[in-house]
């Protein structure tokens, strides 16, 4: 069963050096009242595994703004010109992964796998100092599970039994985030009663979710 807390006790929570799966994509469907209380909080030295980087008022680029990040797994970079200039000036270490594969990557750490073999990138920077292997003629490059200390999603709605529900495109890397946090945390704009959500509805059974923040009026 979830313990529901508030944006700043989740943000205690988050130690120097951890390292947080956060969903959304170009802020659409971030967890950005968690985020805002992680930049309150002032905490250094993440490691972040996100989609994109957002931008720098808005969503993970406040993190990245008020250098708190020191290193990324990420697929896109290319709306937020302050990562890229601590990319190149070396504050931030940035691993650039193909979206599917990152995403692939995370989910295989929820699923407990160790990996994932996958035909994208092969032949270029890729597979670079990667194993690849072969199978029936065809090269796979050997990407290894991502893991997470805290996964921090946001959802729509949760009921008491923990279990979630995403609005439209905000679902996008949200649930396979959920899913691979050793801790993961969810921003809802309301709990409901257990059974006012159709089964059927739900995307992240509460088995995943150990944390519920309320997203407070802005």
């Amino acid at each position: 069963m979830f313990k529901q807390i508030t944006a700043a006790e989740a943000a205690a929570m988050i130690a120097p050096h951890s390292r947080l799966a956060i969903g959304g994509f170009l802020a659409v469907g971030a967890p950005e009242g968690l985020i805002d209380a992680i930049v309150a909080a002032g905490t250094k030295d993440l490691h972040i595994i996100v989609i994109a980087s957002d931008w720098e008022d808005r969503g993970i680029g406040k993190l990245v703004v008020n250098h708190q990040v020191k290193s990324a797994q990420v697929s896109h970079l290319g709306t937020n010109r302050e990562i890229q200039a601590q990319m190149n000036s070396g504050e931030v270490a940035i691993e650039l992964v193909p979206q599917g594969t990152l995403m692939e990557r995370v989910r295989a750490y929820g699923a407990g796998l160790g990996g994932i073999l996958t035909p994208t990138g092969i032949g270029t920077v890729v597979e670079e100092d990667k194993q690849i292997i072969s199978i029936e003629g065809r090269d796979f490059i050997l990407e290894p599970a991502i893991p997470s200390d805290f996964a921090l999603v946001r959802a729509w709605k949760a009921d008491k039994c923990g279990n979630l529900i995403f609005r439209k495109t905000a679902r996008n890397s949200n649930p396979i985030m959920a899913m691979a946090g050793r801790i993961t945390i969810a921003e809802v704009d309301e709990i409901v009663e257990c059974g006012e959500i159709d089964p059927e509805h739900v995307v992240t059974p509460g088995v995943f979710v150990n944390y519920i923040v309320v997203r407070e009026e802005v």
